[in-house]
């Protein structure tokens, strides 16, 4: 099997997994609504690398793998009953709770993997490819626009209407302070923030232990339960 293969074979083991847990999590379950969104958004950036829409398939395919990974990581603490990054740790805590909507649940993940997961998944894949952030950010470019096209899709599809009452929903004010983009800019700066810091393990370390606490601290304001 040649090394592009390989990468490949790693983006068909995340993808299957996420779509084992599709078939197993309750549909209201708030792992269950993140891993919806976030496996369409691994699906369309699989069609994009095979379609060659990628300069450079092979860095595409290990940020992909290597960014699912966190998360999958993340789901799998918490079933061997190990405490996940703080970042993962309210939408695990309020997963089930009725007050929450699943647009919150939604956001939330998409808060924790972009937030925190993805600058580390550039790091893991520099390290993997034994190249510079900068080598990669054509490819990150490229998957945050997907996931900020989706972001629209995502509140369209799970946003409660009608229309004419969002303005006066409590979840219109609080989804009015997040922003993906702004989001993927800061996680792009703290990408490279850590690569600089790779020979100053503990500086590194606890760089990344605030990134992760902050992270978690704003996933828990966006799962504030609201009344219907």
């Amino acid at each position: 099997m040649g090394q592009l293969e390989q990468f490949t074979t790693s983006v068909d083991a995340v993808v299957s997994r996420m779509r084992a847990l599709d078939a197993t999590l309750p549909e209201r379950d708030g792992i269950a609504v993140f891993n919806r969104v976030y496996l369409a958004v691994t699906e369309a950036v699989d069609r994009r690398i095979d379609g060659s829409g990628f300069p450079d398939a092979r860095a595409a395919i290990t940020l992909d793998a290597r960014f699912a990974e966190r998360y999958l990581a993340a789901v799998d603490a918490v079933a061997d009953e190990r405490r996940p990054p703080a970042c993962w740790r309210p939408l695990f805590q309020f997963r089930r709770h009725p007050g929450v909507r699943p647009l919150q649940f939604a956001l939330a993940g998409i808060n924790a993997h972009i937030g925190h997961d993805l600058a580390l998944a550039v790091v893991d894949s520099c390290r993997t490819l034994n190249c510079e952030p900068a080598d990669l950010e054509d490819e990150f470019d490229r998957v945050g626009d997907l996931l900020v096209s989706l972001e629209e899709r995502i509140r369209e599809d799970l946003m409660p209407g009608p229309d004419l009452l969002q303005i006066a929903d409590p979840l219109t004010h609080l989804l009015g302070a997040f922003s993906l983009d702004r989001a993927r800019d800061a996680t792009w700066s703290a990408a490279r923030a850590l690569w600089a810091l790779r020979r100053l393990p503990d500086v590194a370390e606890e760089f990344t232990e605030r990134l992760d606490a902050a992270v978690g601290f704003a996933g828990r304001m966006l799962l504030t339960p609201l009344p219907d």
